[in-house]
């Protein structure tokens, strides 16, 4: 079977600008913000680091629009905006974060392996952290989902798209704050989840709110998230750092992040294999 090389051309020639425009506008937001682009990673206010965010989000979003709109020639709403669904999909898919994140919670709780210390409201910095996670789903998924997992999809079967897709998220993350082998598999399955839930629907709703809701609330509930520690409303201690409970990475260096999200994906799955025979059978009926 011959290949279409259009899709991975496409991403092949889009990572490495897609790369230097985010560098340019974070470095130009540090700089705006009176930041010394070489301490970027240490010191930060959560305001500082979120108006940062938001400049990384421009310019993901500047180098999009270039790629899709102008080199492509395609209308930037393909990407996976479109409006149908908008609730049902988001709503969904912030749901499934927050269970999955509450549940693993409370089962490391159960497990002894973490323990309850108090609690910090500060309703300024759960405004922020919703803020930033919002910001940060939004331009991964719609860069990894919406246009390396649409582009590889020309040139492969849903199967290999999907695969290497997530690899390109897990490379992306390799340099977090104390990423190792577990977190770095983590990350692949998070990849293949988002992946998953952008194959079904064709749009981006569903993955973004999934990733929205699940790194916000590792935060609220006290985990660091892929390595990096930001407020939590909820303080724990660990009782030991390793592999159940995922150590300084947070929970996605734990194998229950792993479990979760092989059950996520296939509930998603199941979930969307029955509506397709249930609409087939309709249809016939």
């Amino acid at each position: 079977m011959e290949i279409n090389n259009t899709g991975w051309i496409r991403v092949l020639r889009f990572i490495l600008p897609y790369l230097g425009v985010s560098a340019i506008f974070q470095l130009l937001g540090a700089l705006i913000l009176g930041i010394d682009p070489l301490e970027m990673d240490a010191g930060k206010s959560s305001i500082q680091e979120l108006l940062i965010v938001f400049f990384n989000l421009i310019g993901v979003f500047v180098a999009l629009w270039v790629f899709t709109v102008k080199a492509d020639n395609e209308n930037f709403i393909i990407l996976g905006f479109q409006s149908k669904y908008f609730f049902k999909e988001f709503g969904s898919g912030f749901g499934v974060g927050i269970l999955a994140i509450v549940a693993g919670y409370f089962l490391l709780i159960e497990l002894n392996e973490i323990r309850f210390e108090g609690v910090l409201f500060k309703p300024g910095e759960i405004l922020i952290m919703t803020a930033l996670f919002l910001f940060v789903s939004l331009a991964e998924e719609t860069v990894f989902r919406g246009y390396i997992l649409r582009n590889l999809l020309i040139s492969f079967n849903k199967y290999v798209a999907l695969i290497i897709s997530a690899i390109l998220f897990t490379v992306i993350h390799l340099l977090n704050p104390h990423i190792n082998l577990m977190g770095a598999f983590s990350l692949f399955c998070a990849g293949l989840l988002y992946g998953i839930g952008y194959l079904y629907t064709k749009k981006l709703w569903l993955p973004i709110a999934m990733h929205f809701s699940w790194n916000l609330f590792q935060a609220l509930m006290g985990f660091n998230v892929s390595g990096h520690d930001v407020y939590s409303l909820i303080e724990f201690s660990l009782s030991d750092s390793h592999w159940i409970n995922g150590g300084s990475f947070g929970f996605e260096g734990s194998i229950i992040s792993i479990a979760v999200q092989v059950l996520i994906i296939l509930g998603i799955v199941l979930v969307y294999k029955k509506r397709k025979h249930y609409d087939r059978s309709t249809k016939i009926h």
